[in-house]
């Protein structure tokens, strides 16, 4: 029998969709976490980017895992070695990914940083390949090439500006992170574990790597407080927390060993699509909300064409009767 056996065509579809949901929820922490940086540093005007990332990623995920235990308080009972093996690695590789990402964002554009996260669609067809020793099909190799053609759009991002300094080989590093953290999931040896414990282990792991950052960056001890010290900043961590880390993470462990690691990666390329799409009328209303000034933006071609680019491409990723030789449901 194949370590990765055909799974049910009904149930791929459903994971499609669950994916997708996830990638919309996944989206949504663009504007809020922007929003949310904007009202800190109100707060605390002293505060520097690298200080606020961490110490939201520590905060959101602690609260995601508060949230999960709050659920179901036996999630860290009867776990199995096989679980904790997983939700540690995915926490320690996923949260140093999202270190890495941070730190090369303060060291090079937004641009190149949103263009180079995005290359584990390109990293996981190449492992695919290597690793079962098939030639990608070319369906697969197209669809590729479109997301990349898309994602590059959308970032605005441009080859002849490209130069590889600290920021660019960080924000690999994280795409790297991030390739490893979705190929864990596709692992046959995880196939009977549970997603919730994992899912919890992962959180505490992010806020692990997190937490000595933000400590280290906080201008005072005292400011760690301070930058959550109103009612909007915690209502937007909330959303952080249950929106885009329960909810994404949640769906991304319970769903994705349904789909291969490739597709699911090509599905995760939606994220920027989506992010765009929120930012064209979530600002005005988070402004209106806490009486900042974060303007919509507004539709343009970029978004357009990018957009169908990556839509283009999960399309017609689905369209075949080919099989996918993937783990079965537990």
């Amino acid at each position: 029998m194949s370590a990765y056996p055909t799974i049910e065509p009904a149930l791929h579809r459903r994971a499609v969709l669950w994916l997708m949901a996830g990638t919309a929820a996944w989206g949504l922490s663009f504007p809020v976490q922007k929003m949310l940086t904007m009202l800190q540093q109100d707060l605390v005007p002293a505060a520097g980017t690298w200080f606020l990332t961490s110490w939201i990623i520590c905060l959101r995920s602690l609260m995601a895992a508060a949230v999960l235990l709050l659920w179901k308080p036996q999630l860290l009972r009867g776990m199995t070695r096989e679980e904790v093996r997983q939700g540690l690695l995915l926490g320690l590789i996923g949260g140093l990914g999202l270190i890495l990402q941070a730190d090369g964002l303060a060291h090079t554009s937004a641009s190149t940083s949103a263009f180079l996260t995005q290359s584990y669609c390109v990293i996981l067809p190449i492992w695919h390949a290597f690793s079962r020793r098939l030639v990608p099909e070319w369906r697969l190799v197209f669809c590729t090439g479109l997301v990349l053609w898309g994602i590059s759009i959308l970032s605005g991002f441009n080859w002849r500006t490209l130069h590889m300094g600290r920021g660019e080989w960080e924000t690999l590093g994280a795409a790297a992170a991030f390739t490893i953290q979705i190929i864990l999931l596709e692992r046959p040896r995880y196939r009977e574990n549970r997603a919730m414990p994992v899912t919890l282990l992962m959180f505490l792991g992010f806020a692990a790597w997190s937490a000595p950052v933000a400590v280290a960056a906080a201008p005072q001890a005292g400011d760690l407080w301070r930058v959550v010290a109103s009612p909007a900043a915690v209502a937007h961590l909330g959303v952080l927390a249950l929106a885009c880390t329960v909810f994404a993470y949640a769906i991304m462990n319970l769903w994705q060993p349904k789909v291969s690691a490739t597709e699911a990666g090509l599905i995760y390329c939606i994220e920027p699509v989506c992010a765009a799409v929120y930012a064209l009328f979530l600002p005005g209303i988070l402004s209106r909300w806490t009486g900042g000034s974060y303007p919509n933006e507004i539709l343009t071609s970029t978004l357009i064409s990018g957009g169908l680019l990556i839509t283009a491409a999960n399309v017609l990723l689905q369209i075949k009767g080919t099989p996918k030789p993937l783990p079965p449901d537990p």
